[in-house]
C-alpha cells in the first residue's frame, strides 16, 4: 500500500435530483436536497480520497460520522462534497468534510474511514448468515 498522506483531498459534484430529496429520503417533509444525500456524497468524496493508495483486493468502510446540515438546497442545483485527509492512524483515516451548493457551505464535519482486506471483510459478514440457519 502506498503511503496515505495527510492533507490529501478530492472533490465530487453532482446534480442533486428527486431520488436525493428529504421526502424521498422519508427523512424530512420538504422537496429539498436530504441529509442522507450530503452524507452519500462526503463519503463518497472520502473513499475516492483513498482509492489511490490501496491494493488490490482493499477497500475502505464508513466508521463514524460527525456531521452538521447547514442549509438547505432546492433539487436541480449542483452539489459539492470536498474531503480532506487530516488524520492517518494506522488503518484509521480521519477526514475533514464540506458540502457546497451553488451559493453557500451546506455541510460539515468529520468523517472516519477504515482500511479492510474485502475477503477477510466479506467473510466476517457472511459468516453472520451461517449463524442464523
Amino acid at each position: 500500500m502506498k503511503e496515505i498522506r495527510v492533507g490529501k483531498k478530492h472533490i465530487i459534484e453532482r446534480i442533486s435530483e428527486s431520488k436525493d430529496s428529504a421526502i424521498n429520503y422519508a427523512s424530512g417533509g420538504v422537496d429539498v436536497y436530504s441529509t442522507p444525500a450530503m452524507v452519500g456524497l462526503m463519503e463518497c468524496a472520502a473513499k475516492e480520497c483513498l482509492d489511490e493508495f490501496l491494493e488490490e483486493g482493499y477497500s475502505t468502510v464508513g466508521i463514524s460520522l460527525n456531521i452538521k446540515h447547514l442549509a438547505a438546497t432546492p433539487i436541480g442545483m449542483k452539489v459539492r462534497a470536498e474531503a480532506e485527509i487530516v488524520a492517518v492512524e494506522g488503518k484509521k483515516i480521519v477526514f475533514k468534510v464540506e458540502a457546497f451548493d451553488e451559493v453557500e457551505k451546506i455541510g460539515e464535519g468529520t468523517h472516519e474511514r477504515f482500511i479492510v482486506d474485502m475477503n477477510k471483510f466479506l467473510n466476517k459478514v457472511n459468516s453472520k448468515l451461517k449463524k442464523e440457519e
